[in-house]
């Protein structure tokens, strides 16, 4: 199977994040002092005067940084600091939930780190090529040297490991930190990953993914079929379930409640996307083409505005 981390045209992103995973109100933060018309200066989070702005240490700015870019809450255009639509469209203070009150926030910065290799490397790879139930931490530092080495990269292996360690922070429960560090990350609340206490490893918890909504869902199908699968009017239910960057690689889900979602995804696209099941083909079909998909409803609608108010 042709693995897209191979390609020279993918960059490999494995640092920035200064060892810290991402908190809970480094998103909201980033995002205000990016959210003039002008944006900021690219030294921002950089400056000595990050710290009092902030009110982190220096590289946990440095970090804030790296995550608020990671998640496409703000954007770099080489000259300035920028929010971004989608930014705007949860972080302003009358957006769908500035302060990461609600579940689907949460869903849609996940579906951004891992859903494409060039965000956050290790934890896409995690996600979408690794199909063992458990795994280890240096299964997968072993399998980002291989990619790195690969491709002539320069990565150590302590930066290895220790960006193998932030992504294993950032969605395991840890039970045994105090201080600064006890502060939980954002994701972990997602349930996504456990780490087996008796011996170590780590698996991906598989299921229905209660708190995940069809808007978030359908919006992930979209943008996969149209990545990979741009020019076939229908996708298959293996497609959707195994493809890497797909709703069942990374939400984890079980193929029946893959398939229950996708046999009511007409309902949250009006119509847009469809399930067919004929001859015992079991497939999504594509009703006109992916512009008439409106993005924004589809998040919308994945919001409790009477909870948000």
């Amino acid at each position: 199977m042709t693995n897209d981390l191979f390609d020279p045209a993918i960059q490999i992103r494995v640092s920035g994040h200064e060892t810290f995973p991402l908190r809970l109100l480094w998103l909201k933060k980033a995002f205000d002092v990016a959210s003039g018309l002008d944006g900021v200066d690219r030294r921002t989070f950089h400056e000595q005067s990050a710290i009092a702005r902030f009110g982190v240490g220096k590289n946990m700015a440095l970090a804030m940084r790296h995550w608020a870019l990671a998640t496409a809450i703000i954007v770099d255009d080489e000259t300035r600091l920028k929010a971004t639509e989608f930014g705007r469209l949860i972080f302003e203070d009358a957006g769908l939930d500035p302060y990461l009150e609600q579940h689907s926030t949460l869903w849609l910065v996940h579906a951004q780190l891992v859903s494409a290799p060039d965000v956050a490397t290790t934890f896409y790879y995690a996600f979408n090529r690794i199909n063992q139930i458990a795994f280890t931490r240096d299964d997968l530092v072993q399998a980002m040297a291989s990619i790195v080495n690969a491709r002539g990269g320069r990565a150590t292996a302590e930066t290895l490991k220790r960006d193998v360690e932030v992504f294993v922070r950032s969605y395991a429960v840890r039970g045994s930190d105090s201080g600064e560090d006890a502060s939980e990350p954002l994701l972990v609340e997602l349930g996504l990953l456990r780490e087996l206490k008796s011996s170590g490893q780590l698996e991906f918890v598989r299921g229905p993914k209660n708190t995940l909504s069809d808007g978030v869902f359908a919006l992930v199908l979209k943008r996969y079929w149209e990545r990979n699968h741009a020019l076939s009017p229908t996708l298959s239910v293996e497609q959707a379930q195994y493809g890497p960057g797909s709703p069942g690689r990374i939400f984890k889900l079980d193929e029946d409640s893959l398939v229950i979602r996708l046999m009511r995804i007409g309902d949250v696209t009006d119509g847009k996307m469809v399930w067919t099941d004929t001859a015992g083909l079991r497939q999504v079909a594509l009703n006109g083409d992916f512009a008439t998909i409106d993005e924004t409803k589809l998040i919308t609608s994945s919001y409790d505005r009477r909870r948000a108010a």
